[in-house]
């Protein structure tokens, strides 16, 4: 494989466990495959929690190496990380020193996290980790910023797993059924829509690791295990994202626009 065609490296900032999966699991393993590094930091739940155990088979199976749990709270679940502040309390600086650490400590080319409407669903710790996240690739980059956190580090691109409008098909009905909110992009912002058909076994193997979450009127997963694997396929086949950051622009330019 020639340097023009390398998978770069991705390290996904996601809000709970199974969000990795649902959300990016195809382009994970995908990356993995062809050699590169993947990782993926998680907002919440204890790491002793029983679903921090899922997490770890999850993350086996897309080859993305062990959990980095940051082990705050969910803002919908008390019992998630018992005595930690919930993720969307916590103070802002705090929140993005947390995220800059691992991004300095993997040196990632591309982060992938939650889209500004907080994925489909509006949860906030969606929107807490998109804002945080954004925030975070940037202070990583400048070593006057969290300069406990280690050596600075330039991302090369930051995207945010998202939706299209056009493109809910069968989610939309299946969502809808249990009463979820359905928040899209308008279609020009979904810039990549990566067909991920040939891991797709690996991305519902590992959306079958967070075995809590196949039970239930109301998860994702849940809705998913009950479809036949037809019906599945074409909801999980392709993954969607907006290129939210480029590197910086060369030095010399006079207005704001190319």
């Amino acid at each position: 494989m020639s340097d023009a065609d390398e998978m770069p490296s991705v390290l996904g900032v996601f809000a709970h466990p199974d969000d990795e999966s649902l959300l990016a699991g195809g382009v994970l393993t995908q990356h993995a495959a062809a050699g590169a590094r993947t990782a993926v930091v998680t907002a919440t739940w204890a790491r002793d929690s029983p679903r921090a155990a899922e997490l770890a088979d999850a993350l086996a199976v897309l080859a993305a190496g062990a959990p980095r749990m940051l082990g705050f709270g969910d803002a919908r679940n008390e019992s998630s990380a018992p005595r930690q502040p919930r993720w969307c309390d916590v103070d802002l600086d705090e929140a993005i020193a947390q995220v800059v650490t691992p991004i300095r400590q993997f040196r990632p080319a591309v982060v992938v996290t939650h889209d500004g409407l907080g994925q489909l669903t509006g949860h906030p710790d969606h929107r807490r980790t998109y804002q945080v996240t954004t925030l975070a690739v940037e202070a990583a980059a400048f070593a006057q910023l969290h300069p406990d956190a280690g050596e600075p580090w330039q991302t090369r691109a930051l995207s945010a797993a998202t939706h299209p409008r056009s493109e809910f098909g069968e989610l939309e009905p299946l969502l809808s059924s249990v009463g979820k909110t359905l928040l899209s992009v308008p279609d020009e912002y979904a810039t990549a829509a990566v067909d991920v058909t040939a891991w797709l076994d690996q991305k519902w193997a590992a959306i079958c690791s967070h075995r809590s979450q196949l039970t239930g009127e109301r998860p994702l997963p849940a809705l998913l295990h009950r479809l036949d694997d037809e019906h599945r396929a074409r909801i999980l086949g392709t993954e969607y994202f907006t290129k939210l950051r480029v590197p910086p622009a060369a030095p010399g330019l006079r207005k704001l626009t190319p």
